[in-house]
């Protein structure tokens, strides 16, 4: 419940409310405030009606770049509260996280209008620093080429050219999850909220993780959906994780009396894809979604992996993969970059890029063992394509100052409830298993799905967790119960 007055809201910083008697310091006050410009507001809100029909406000928290000295730029966090829609709400509203790094979480403000957590708890989404607004770490992706949605996405020579203009507008050393935690935290303290639940999806669960360490005492209840515990030092298990989930695939086919019957040799078929284009890219024609022109693309070896990692990612594009790959093999390449493209834009446009590598150069791949890179990724599809481009780039992307102990596990003593899906291909059930050894008072379900589990089985869980503020006793049965949707077969 919103502690706050509604309508707009300004908290000024500094502002002396007490103003002398004596005119003649009025007057001094009233010249000095002319020439001397006011502490800008914290926070500025406005009431609206979203589209579902309820009152929400929206609005902006500044929040200087250097927290730790108040100075230098002043970010504009773009801040969503939707307020609860029922007669009785409850004290703790919901704080969302959104995955990447790079995500903005009020993008993502229509899952929520009529998203049956509202109904008791005002739902509360806060851009990341780096994410949105005046804010964003953006790099230039080539919009508008369809050939760059299936180019490498961290070129060298790009991203050198990116840090060089981010650099102009952002200290990029400013852009940790630690420090973002603490802009969340203030966040918290502005709006007049005592106690917090979170809730958070793939990077968005690191996020959680983090805020739960520096600032336990503020969570309630925590829900991280598809864990990346700071043990995944992102991107090294990327290719092993793909590997996993591209072999669940494989096998639920070959199980499936309709999928083998469909596609008999469908590892085979991938096998000898995977050795064409290994010899050189093709050339495939397809119509350009924007346009509706035909266009020529080259699809390389690379290409084709990582379009095959991302579409593991989620439904529907998990279940189209026998498909996509048997028609790949029968010589018919356009099905597979269509979808390939459509998965590739979705996640690129979704990821501010530069916020990317503020985040995992300092706190991933420093910590990653160059020794480890070869067997990690031995074996895999993906191989070691992608961990030694990121690894390039933070040769010169500037870091940012951890805390002490930062790659320490978290271990806290919050009520936490962590989801995995057993066709995950990035955050496997094993990330969530490691989460949960540290943290005491938690309960790791392993459910059908991919990368961020869900439904109504889910809902009902997540439900009577949020109700409760305990694992202990849960009802889980509806898991069992749990399948996955079918495989396309045409």
């Amino acid at each position: 419940m919103l502690l706050l007055p509604f309508a707009v809201i300004p908290l000024l910083l500094a502002v002396d409310p007490c103003a002398p008697a004596q005119e003649a310091q009025e007057a001094q006050e009233a010249q000095a405030a002319q020439e001397t410009p006011k502490a800008p507001a914290k926070i500025e809100l406005e009431r609206f009606v979203d589209p579902s029909g309820h009152e929400a406000l929206r609005g902006v928290v500044r929040i200087h770049e250097d927290r730790e000295h108040g100075t230098g730029k002043l970010l504009e966090l773009d801040l969503v509260v939707l307020l609860a829609t029922g007669p009785d709400p409850r004290p703790d509203p919901v704080f969302v996280f959104a995955g990447g790094p790079g995500g903005a979480v009020t993008r993502s403000q229509a899952g929520y209008l009529s998203w049956w957590g509202r109904a008791q708890r005002d739902i509360v989404l806060v851009d990341q620093r780096g994410t949105n607004g005046n804010h964003a770490l953006r790099c230039a992706s080539g919009r508008g080429d369809v050939q760059a949605y299936l180019d490498p996405l961290m070129s060298r020579e790009a991203c050198r050219a990116c840090v060089q203009e981010l650099s102009q507008e952002a200290d990029l050393r400013l852009y940790s999850t630690p420090i973002a935690m603490d802009d969340v935290d203030e966040v918290r303290e502005l709006l007049g909220y005592e106690r917090i639940n979170l809730r958070g999806g793939s990077y968005g669960t690191r996020a959680a993780l983090v805020y739960m360490r520096r600032h336990p005492e503020r969570v309630r209840t925590a829900t991280l959906n598809g864990v990346a515990p700071i043990a995944f030092t992102n991107p090294l298990f990327h290719a092993q994780e793909a590997q996993l989930g591209l072999e669940r695939v494989l096998e639920e086919c070959a199980a499936h009396p309709d999928c083998s019957e469909a596609y008999p040799a469908l590892a085979v078929e991938l096998a000898a894809l995977f050795a064409r284009l290994a010899e050189g890219p093709v050339t495939v024609e397809v119509e350009n979604a924007r346009t509706g022109e035909p266009v020529e693309l080259r699809l390389s070896r690379d290409a084709f992996a990582e379009a095959l990692r991302v579409m593991l990612y989620y439904m529907p594009t998990n279940r189209q993969v026998p498909y996509l790959v048997h028609r790949a093999h029968q010589g018919d390449f356009a099905p597979f970059v269509r979808r390939g493209i459509e998965s590739n834009r979705s996640l690129r446009n979704y990821i501010a890029l530069g916020m990317l590598f503020s985040v995992t150069c300092a706190e991933d791949v420093a910590r990653i063992d160059p020794e480890t890179i070869e067997a990690t990724t031995r074996d895999t599809f993906l191989g070691d394509v992608r961990v030694r481009a990121q690894k390039a780039v933070c040769e010169f992307w500037p870091h940012a100052e951890l805390p002490e102990g930062y790659g320490e596990p978290v271990s806290v003593d919050v009520p936490t409830l962590l989801l995995s899906g057993t066709h995950d291909p990035v955050t496997s059930p094993r990330w969530g298993a490691e989460a949960a050894r540290h943290l005491p008072n938690s309960l790791h379900l392993v459910v059908p799905g991919c990368h961020g589990v869900g439904g109504p089985c889910i809902a009902s869980i997540e439900r009577e967790f949020l109700e409760r503020a305990a694992v202990q006793g849960l009802d889980t049965s509806c898991v069992e119960s749990m399948r996955m949707p079918a495989f396309r077969l045409e």
